[in-house]
Order: structure tokens, then sequence, then C-alpha cells
């Protein structure tokens, strides 16, 4: 992600200038950048974060959570939506002390995630998210891999599509997820059966011909 930015940057800049430029970019560097939020704690307070799993380190709730039938990302950024949240499930959650602010809610999160377990087990995560679109509180389901290819907005977007193999069999693929106006991609072949360009690539690299090959595949060497 870091090296295709800086490319188009360097290309800009070329473009306006007619100069090239040497791109440096580290494995390390770009992870090291990636730490956003936990890095930029640390380097202000110098104290270590703890181990969170998938809760967010400085808000809450902002976690996975169980629901009647599956699990939901539950992403409450502030205290109004705290208190959507808290309407919207019948719960006067945000009148405790311990969860009326953020800041509180984090101290407490380990209270707050045990009050908020069996108030989610109570609906299908189907039902969460309805309530909670409804109240405009960010939340969205944690789905298998059978649900997101059947997700109405997935199909839409075309997300999946097929191609047919040399042997005639239709496979599905996951597309390009790029859409581009002037140049769109597209998919030109499908993916090669086991052994169907080797005499090909053997010809192109080597200058074999088929005698050559037949005779490399009678030996198995290929």
């Amino acid at each position: 992600m870091y090296a295709l930015s800086a490319i188009l940057a360097a290309l800009r800049h070329a473009e306006r200038t007619g100069v090239g430029q040497h791109i440096d970019a580290s494995l390390l560097d770009s992870q090291i950048a990636t730490l956003a939020n936990l890095g930029a704690s640390y380097l202000v307070s110098g104290e270590k974060p703890v181990r969170l799993g998938n809760q967010h380190a400085s808000i809450a709730p902002y976690q996975v959570l169980a629901t009647k039938d599956g699990h939901i990302i539950l992403a409450v950024g502030n205290d109004g939506q705290f208190r959507d949240f808290c309407t919207a499930c019948g719960e006067a959650l945000a009148d405790d002390p311990r969860f009326a602010t953020n800041e509180a809610r984090v101290i407490h999160r380990a209270d707050l995630t045990a009050a908020l377990k069996p108030i989610m087990e109570k609906r299908t995560t189907a039902e969460w998210v309805a309530a909670l679109e409804a109240a405009e509180v960010p939340c969205g389901p944690i789905n298998t891999l059978d649900q997101v290819y059947a997700d109405p907005h997935v199909i839409a977007r075309g997300a999946v599509e097929s191609v047919t193999r040399a042997d005639g069999a239709r496979v599905r693929l996951a597309a390009n997820p790029l859409r581009m106006s002037a140049t769109p991609p597209r998919t030109t072949r499908a993916p090669p059966l086991l052994g169907q360009d080797t005499d090909s690539v053997l010809s192109e690299l080597l200058g074999a011909d088929a005698a050559q090959c037949a005779a490399w595949r009678a030996a198995k060497i290929v």
C-alpha cells in the first residue's frame, strides 16, 4: 500500500518536473506505520499496550460480541452513540457512572463486556443489525463465507465472476475489486489446468518442439 502510494506520487512528480526518483519502501517501516493509534499511544505515554483481542484500545464498546445465532461487531464511537445503543436495546447502561463516558467505559471495559453479553445474546445477528442501523449505531455482522457470497450487496457489486476452463467446466472466482470507467480490469482467461501450459512454456523458454516435450513427458522429466 505504501509502495503504491509512493510510486503514484513519484509519477506525478515526474510528469510535472521530468525528474524521477528512488523509492525506499521496507516491510518493517510499513508495519511500524500501520501500528497507527497503538503506536501513537505508546510514543506519547510510554505505556506498553496490553492484549485486547478484537477490542479497540481506546474506545468501548468497540468489539466483537456474540448474538443469539452468531457474532456482531459493535463500533460505538462516542457517548451519543452509546446512548442511542442503550435506547435501541432497552437498557439503561448509560445511566451507570461506570459507562456514562467513553473514558469510564474503557476503564471498566471488563464490567461493560460482562453487562453486554446477556443483552446481545437475546437477539439474532440480523435483528441486532436491523435495530442498530435504524438507531444509526455503527455495527456489522460477522459473516461466514457462504453468507458473504450470498450477500445482496456483494452480488450487486459483481464481486464474483465465472470463467470457463479449458476442459469446459465453469469455475467461480473473486473478481478484481477495482471499478474503472475508462480501463476496467477484465479476466481474459481461466486458471489453467495442471500442466496445461507446460509445452508452450518449454517451447518458449527452451525452444523445445512437440516431439521433445513428448519424450520428456514419457521419461517423466516433466
